[in-house]
């Protein structure tokens, strides 16, 4: 359920890795795989036929369903993070071992199960803050 004062609107989740970050959401409606999908040393999607081909996760969050694929993926998003191309914060609908073990590794916020679908709620380019810790995700 979200909450709105004259500053923000909030949705409460559940919280995966800890930490506070805010960014630009990049939305990706469809699982991604780290280990293929994601360049580790520029950030860009590069997962065949993926509709955001292209396109940078870097310093921004990565709003998607869920990952897929190889347990490889855990080190994948370590490695980006060490690289400086990580995603500041993730949201997922549903965080499986593999995203939450590379955020956790990698000290990236990570929530999922928000008590409103995220896709309904936000688009590309909007502005958000994941908090991690506490589990939640606000805007303005």
């Amino acid at each position: 359920m979200s909450t709105s004062n004259s500053m923000s609107t909030m949705i409460a989740g559940h919280p995966v890795s800890k930490g506070v970050a805010s960014g630009e959401i990049l939305i990706s409606e469809t699982p991604i795989s780290f280990l293929g999908g994601i360049d580790p040393n520029t950030g860009e999607i590069v997962e065949k036929n993926h509709p955001k081909k292209g396109v940078s996760i870097a310093g921004r969050v990565f709003l998607f369903p869920h990952g897929k694929g190889s347990t490889v993926g855990s080190y994948i998003i370590y490695s980006l993070k060490k690289n400086g191309v990580a995603p500041c914060a993730m949201i997922n609908l549903t965080s499986e071992t593999i995203v939450a073990v590379g955020a956790i590794i990698s000290d990236i916020p990570l929530v999922d199960r928000l008590k409103e679908d995220p896709f309904t709620v936000f688009h590309d380019g909007d502005l958000v803050e994941v908090d991690g810790t506490r589990g939640h995700v606000t805007w303005k």
